[in-house]
This record gives structure tokens, C-alpha cells and sequence, in this order.
């Protein structure tokens, strides 16, 4: 389904980072409504974004709050998903189960719980977007859960490719990206790892996003978007 002046494209965690960037980018061509947890946060990102961009707030581990987010949001056209909680690195042997859940919540499980609830409303030539990571391919010390999760959202993203034709059901696997995720990070080090990683910014990996929303047949692929191969 072609991007229209018409068309209907809801961001959930679209108010910062990638999902802000999608949100602007995707707002110069369609009508886009924003979610996010903060109903602050919500309201910083629309004070950036063009008077047309809705937004609501609402809590993707939340059924409920899911629920009457769509409700609210009407019928559209492409889900994307971009909604994540901060990075949790190390070894094997700091693994704790219980921080592995919370991790998994939202970047999995929250978003398999969104695609469920947004089937209703979805429009049925439209199409699904969600996020992994290029960690998935990668591995390495310290990157089991980010490697590990990555990985199992490309699985679904295929697996829901198929079980909901002809919605279409693509995924985008980022690299390091330059956002507000890597701010807790000192400066001299977050640039280190930027320089190291390749880093890529926002607008660029919001351009894989728009790509499989402006077409009709890709389905059950994976975007990788990083400025290098990471060892």
C-alpha cells in the first residue's frame, strides 16, 4: 500500500530516537499519530513534529492501555513499532532472569501484544514494521539479551509475514544509532563507541522504515542499517 497524502501511520514510541525520526519522516507524507508511555514525552515530540501528527499516551505492557490507544486512533493504515527500554549488556555470568523478562517485555512480548490489538483497526492491504537489531547477527561479549532478542523479533516478524497476508510484516535491525538511548553513557565514551560501532543517525534508519511502508510486496524482510560490520 502506497504511502498517501491519505494514509494513516501510527508510531508506537514515536517520541524519541528512531521512533521520532519515523514519525517525521513518515508526517511529511501521511497522517501519523505518536504513542509513548510519558504523556510528557508525548507532548515534547509533538511540539517538534508538523501540527497534523496526533499523539496519545499509552503503556505497550498494558492490554488495557493498548486497547483504548487504538480505539482512540481510529482505522489506519501501518504499524510501526518502535518502543524500547534501555540497553542491558553484560556476561554470562551477571545474567539475571528476572532483568531478561523486563528486557523481553517490551521489545518482544509488548510487541507482539500491540500487533494482536492492532489487528482490528489495521487496514488489511496495510502493513506492520517492527524493531530488531543488527546485534542479531553479530553476537559478541556482553550482547546475549540485545543479540538474543533481536534475533527473536526477526523470527516473528517472518512468522507473522505469513500468518497475516496480505498485511505485510517487515522488520528493521539498526546498528548503533546516535540517540537519546546511549545518554547515560559519559560523553568522551559515548563517542568512542559511536566512532567504533559506525554509528548511524535517526533520519537515516528512519529511511528503512518508510521503505517498506511506500510499497506493496515486501514482506517478511529485514532492513540492517549500521555504518560498518561490527566484529
Amino acid at each position: 500500500m502506497t504511502l498517501l497524502s491519505s494514509s494513516r501511520v501510527v508510531v508506537v514510541g514515536g517520541t524519541s530516537g528512531i521512533g521520532l525520526a519515523v514519525a517525521r519522516a513518515a508526517a511529511a507524507h501521511a497522517r501519523v499519530t505518536i504513542g509513548s508511555r510519558s504523556e510528557e514525552s508525548v507532548k515534547r515530540a509533538l511540539a517538534e513534529l508538523p501540527d497534523t501528527v496526533q499523539g496519545r499516551a499509552v503503556d505497550v505492557t498494558s492490554p488495557a492501555s493498548l486497547e483504548s490507544f487504538f480505539a482512540a486512533a481510529g482505522p489506519f493504515d501501518h504499524l510501526v513499532y518502535t518502543a524500547g527500554d534501555a540497553l542491558v549488556r553484560g556476561p554470562i555470568g551477571d545474567y539475571d532472569a528476572r532483568q531478561a523478562r523486563d528486557f523481553f517485555d517490551v521489545r518482544l512480548f509488548s510487541a507482539l501484544t500491540t500487533v494482536r490489538l492492532a489487528l482490528p483497526t489495521l487496514n488489511a492491504s496495510g502493513s506492520v514494521t517492527l524493531t530488531s537489531g543488527a546485534a542479531a547477527y553479530h553476537g559478541g561479549a556482553g550482547r546475549l539479551l540485545g543479540s538474543t532478542v533481536s534475533a527473536a523479533v526477526i523470527a516473528a516478524a517472518r512468522s507473522l509475514a505469513i500468518e497475516l497476508a496480505p498485511i505485510r510484516v517487515n522488520a528493521v535491525a539498526p546498528g548503533v544509532v546516535r540517540t537519546p538511548l546511549w545518554a547515560d553513557l559519559p560523553g568522551d565514551a559515548r563517542e568512542r563507541l559511536f566512532a567504533s560501532a559506525g554509528a548511524v543517525d535517526a533520519e537515516d534508519v528512519a529511511k528503512a522504515y518508510l521503505g517498506f511502508l511506500d510499497q506493496d510486496h515486501a514482506t517478511g524482510n529485514v532492513a540492517v542499517v549500521e555504518g560498518r560490520s561490527a566484529g
